[in-house]
């Protein structure tokens, strides 16, 4: 067994090989060609009732403004973009940032179509929770995230 002691160095060079890794081979990192910012697919959990799907998506550093929920039939899309925030006095210098505005966007199809007049979206704490009803959905629809 080969032991490596874990030091900062480590950890960032870890980081490295993550990121990396992520850029070239994953399809969710592609960059946006409006700003050069990679896109993210946020991390997402569906949960099936008799009545309902609950969605909850990660998207960390997004207001609600800044996202857009779709709806058509039974694919959902959603697209957000973080701001980068600058909180800094004249006399402060930035000696290291990993922060940085991101654009997320994920489309998933349910098994049943969405009833788009009793769909519902929420964002808490970077939690965007979306309550779509199941019914037989018609035409495209966007809805507001509250």
């Amino acid at each position: 067994m080969f032991i490596v002691p874990v030091t900062r160095e480590t950890r960032q060079l870890a980081r490295l090989f993550d990121d990396t890794f992520e850029r070239f081979f994953s399809p969710a990192a592609a960059l946006d060609p409006a700003d050069g910012n990679r896109t993210r697919s946020p991390a997402l959990d569906v949960v099936e009732s008799e009545r309902a799907y609950t969605v909850r998506l990660e998207m960390p550093g997004v207001g609600k403004d800044d996202v857009k929920v779709s709806i058509d039939g039974r694919a959902v899309t959603v697209q957000a973009r973080s701001q980068a925030t600058e909180e800094r006095k004249e006399s402060d210098r930035v000696v290291y940032r990993e922060r940085q505005a991101a654009s997320y966007s994920r489309t998933f199809t349910l098994a049943s179509e969405i009833d788009q007049s009793d769909s519902g979206a929420k964002l808490e704490n970077g939690v965007l929770t979306l309550t779509l009803p199941k019914r037989g959905a018609r035409t495209a629809a966007q809805i507001t995230v509250n």
